[in-house]
C-alpha cells in the first residue's frame, strides 16, 4: 500500500521523527467534546480547554494560521499564533489538513465573531499519510463512498449524522420495548434448518461436527420457542442473511427487529407499532412527525390508515378476485411475471407487489392476507382463507410484518409440510420437527412483529438507498485487470 501514500506527507513524517516528534503516540491528553466547549460559549471566553479531532483545510497568513477541527460532536475554528506557539511554529507546515491533533488553548472569538480556540499547545495524535478529499467537499462518487466509508464519514458531515441517527433509532427501539416489559434476547445465527420466512439462505459448513448449517433468514422460530418457555415478551435486534438480489431496498445482510408477546394478537401488535412510531417521533425526530422521503412528505404520527389486502388487490387489478386462479394467471402473464411452477397464491402475491405496493404512500397497515402465503399466522375465525396478518407500508416500501401467531401444532405441521412440497430455493429441505414439538408443549396466544431497521432508518433520515444507512454494504468485487483483459498486450 506504500505506493499509494502521499510522498510529500511521508517526507514530513520522517522530518518530524528526526526531530523527536512521535507521529503515532501511545497516549495523548484527554479531550473534551467540541460540542461541550461550545455550550454557553460567551460566558466561557478565556477558559482553557483541550479538544481533539481532525484538521480541515489550513489558511496561512504568515504569523497567523486558521483551521477547523472537528470531532463526532461538532467543529470549532482553531487559531494558531506564532507568539503563543514558539516551540511548535518551526514545524507548523508539517502539520496539515487531515492530521489528527489534540489542541489546548483559550476559548475566544475572532474579529468576525467566530467561536475559536487560540491554541497554546498542539499534540500530533496521528499523522495522516493520505490527504482528505479535495477541497473538503467530501467524496462525490457514490461507489467510492460505499467502498471507502471511513473516508465518507470523516469528509461528509451529513453521512456521520445519518449513522449517529441510526444508532439512536436502535437505542430508542430498545428503550421502547424495555419499557413495555420485554426481554432482549439472542438466538442462533447458525441454524441447522432455516425458517421463519420465505427466502434463499446462505449455506456454510461446521467442520468439527461435519454439519451443514444456514445463516438465519429470520430469528422467528427460536423466539417463539422462548414464549413456550414462559418468557412471554421477548425481542431481538440482530443480523439476518438472505441470498437474494441487491437493490435500493435490499442488502443480503441486514438488521431486523423481531418481537413476540404472549396473550396478544395482531391487533395488539398494531398498537405496539403505532406506539413505537410515536416514541421515535418524540425521541429521534425531536417531537416532529413529518419527514421527507423520496421527494414526498409523510406524517409518521399515529394513528395510521388501514386497508384489507384483498380489497387493495381487487381495486388495483381491474376487479380481479385474488382467489380466481385462472384470472390471476392471466393477469400475471399480462404483467410479464413468472407463473411456471408457482402456486396461484404466490403468483397473486407477486401481482400485489407489482401493482399495489408502490401506491401505498401511507403510513398504512395492510391487513388480512391470504392464508396460503402466511405459513405461521392464525386464520381469521370468520374466513379460513384469510390470515391474521398485517404489513406496514410507508412511501411504497414495506417496513414491518406481523401475525397473530399460529400455535396449533397440527395445523403448523401441515403448513410446514406444504412448504416442503414446493421444493424451491426458499423452502427448507426438511420439516422443523423440534419447532412443532415446542408447539405441542403449548405456545400461548401471541402476536409477533418484524421490522427492518435499515429501511426504518432510511425513512427517518430521508435516505434514498439502503446502502446509505448500512455502514459497509455488500459490493461487487473490483476485478483487477489481467493481460487478457487489456486492449494492448505487452508483446504487441
Amino acid at each position: 500500500m506504500t505506493d499509494k501514500i502521499d510522498q510529500d506527507r511521508l517526507q514530513k513524517l520522517h522530518a518530524l521523527m528526526e526531530k523527536g516528534v512521535v507521529p503515532f503516540p501511545a497516549r495523548v491528553p484527554t479531550p473534551t467534546p467540541i460540542a461541550d466547549c461550545l455550550t454557553d460559549f460567551d460566558q466561557r471566553i478565556g477558559e482553557r480547554v483541550t479538544v481533539a479531532g481532525r484538521l480541515t483545510q489550513i489558511r496561512d497568513f504568515g504569523k497567523l494560521r486558521f483551521s477547523h477541527l472537528f470531532d463526532r460532536s461538532g467543529q470549532i475554528q482553531v487559531g494558531f499564533q506564532r507568539d503563543r506557539l514558539e516551540a511548535f511554529w518551526p514545524d507548523r507546515k508539517k502539520i496539515e489538513a487531515n492530521d489528527l491533533v489534540v489542541i489546548s488553548g483559550e476559548l475566544g472569538k475572532t474579529k468576525k465573531g467566530e467561536h475559536s480556540i487560540w491554541a497554546d499547545e498542539v499534540t500530533l495524535a496521528t499523522k495522516a499519510l493520505r490527504p482528505a478529499p479535495e477541497k473538503w467537499h467530501g467524496l462525490q462518487d457514490v461507489e467510492t463512498r460505499y467502498r471507502m466509508r471511513y473516508v465518507d464519514l470523516f469528509s461528509n458531515a451529513d453521512v456521520r449524522q445519518t449513522f449517529m441517527t441510526r444508532s439512536k433509532v436502535v437505542a430508542e427501539i430498545r428503550n421502547y420495548f424495555n419499557g413495555l416489559g420485554y426481554l432482549e434476547v439472542e438466538t442462533p445465527v447458525l441454524q441447522s434448518i432455516f425458517g421463519g420466512a420465505a427466502a434463499k439462505p446462505f449455506i456454510t459448513q461446521h467442520n468439527t461436527l461435519d454439519m451443514q448449517l444456514f445463516l438465519r433468514i429470520a430469528p422467528e422460530l427460536y423466539l417463539k420457542r422462548l414464549l413456550v418457555g414462559g418468557l412471554e415478551r421477548v425481542y431481538e435486534i440482530g443480523r439476518v442473511f438472505r441470498n437474494e438480489g441487491i437493490s435500493t431496498r435490499h442488502n443480503p445482510e441486514f438488521t431486523m427487529l423481531e418481537s413476540y408477546e404472549a396473550w396478544a394478537d395482531f391487533r395488539t401488535v398494531m398498537e405496539r407499532v403505532e406506539g413505537l412510531f410515536a416514541h421515535l417521533c418524540d425521541t429521534v425526530l425531536g417531537g416532529e412527525g413529518r419527514i421527507s422521503f423520496r421527494d414526498k412528505e409523510y406524517d409518521l404520527r399515529p394513528p395510521f390508515a388501514k386497508e384489507r389486502y384483498t380489497d387493495l388487490f381487487t381495486k388495483l387489478n381491474d376487479g380481479l378476485d385474488f382467489f380466481d386462479a385462472e384470472g390471476v394467471t392471466a393477469r400475471a402473464k399480462a404483467l410479464s411475471l413468472k407463473t411456471d411452477g408457482l402456486s396461484s397464491e404466490k403468483i397473486a402475491n407477486d401481482i400485489f407487489e407489482a401493482t399495489v405496493e408502490e401506491t401505498l404512500d401511507g403510513p398504512i397497515f395492510v391487513y388480512d392476507y391470504p392464508v396460503a402465503i402466511c405459513p405461521f399466522a392464525k386464520t381469521n375465525p370468520d374466513d379460513p382463507r384469510i390470515a391474521e396478518r398485517f404489513e406496514l407500508f410507508v412511501g411504497g416500501m414495506e417496513l414491518g410484518n406481523a401475525f397473530s401467531e399460529l400455535n396449533d401444532p397440527i395445523d403448523q405441521e401441515k403448513r410446514l409440510a406444504a412448504q416442503l412440497d414446493l421444493k424451491d430455493d426458499e423452502s427448507p429441505s426438511e420439516l422443523d420437527d423440534d419447532y412443532v414439538s415446542a408447539l405441542e408443549f403449548g405456545l400461548p396466544p401471541a402476536g409477533g412483529l418484524g421490522i427492518g431497521i435499515d429501511r426504518l432508518t432510511m425513512l427517518l433520515t430521508g435516505s434514498a438507498s439502503i446502502r446509505d444507512v448500512v455502514l459497509f454494504p455488500l459490493l461487487r468485487e473490483i476485478k483487477q485487470p489481467t493481460h487478457e483483459d487489456a486492449d494492448v498486450h505487452p508483446d504487441d
